[in-house]
């Protein structure tokens, strides 16, 4: 199932290196008690740590966890409290724009693909780091590339106006899926 970047708030999703075993729990502690429902495929990563600081949630990695995947319901809590956080911004700062959170979640990406962005790009990391680690590293990078907006607009509405894209040029050849 394809899931959206902005769905899943920066969650690992799919890919098969980065699920745990089923017979993994949560690695979360919750108010003190250690989460026991089954460990789904999502990440808890140093940009979720972060949010979860931010909100001030009662939740903490078990330091005696050997994983960082934590549970659906979990997941779910965190991303209601970044969505919260999103709409409450948006009505107090209706004026600015927020350069920290990119329209990307590199998170959602395979590893594979991560690994060819670090490439493409020639951005240093060092050995050894897992999937939430090195797209932190690429998250840092990718912030920093200057996007000149005028351009990419006219270019996008070239490509529409001029049938320019993929998917335009199949229906045009009666491969219409409705």
């Amino acid at each position: 199932m394809q899931r959206s970047a902005d769905m899943n708030g920066g969650f690992s999703t799919g890919e098969e290196d980065s699920r745990g075993p089923p017979e993994q729990t949560c690695c979360l502690v919750d108010d003190s008690y250690r989460c026991q429902r089954p460990a789904g495929n999502a990440c808890y990563s140093k940009r979720i740590q972060k949010t979860v600081t931010q909100r001030r949630l009662k939740l903490h990695l078990d330091q005696q966890a050997r994983h960082i995947y934590i549970c659906d319901y979990h997941k779910s809590v965190i991303q209601s409290a970044r969505t919260k956080r999103r709409r409450k911004d948006s009505e107090d700062d209706s004026n600015e724009t927020d350069t920290d959170v990119p329209g990307v979640d590199l998170y959602q990406l395979q590893v594979n693909t991560l690994r060819r962005y670090k490439r493409h790009f020639k951005v240093p990391t060092r050995p050894g780091l897992n999937k939430a680690e090195v797209a932190d590293v690429l998250m840092k990078h990718f912030k920093t590339i200057p996007v000149n907006e005028k351009e990419t607009l006219a270019y996008f509405f070239y490509l529409i106006k001029t049938n320019g894209n993929k998917f335009d040029q199949k229906n045009a050849n009666g491969n219409d899926t409705n």
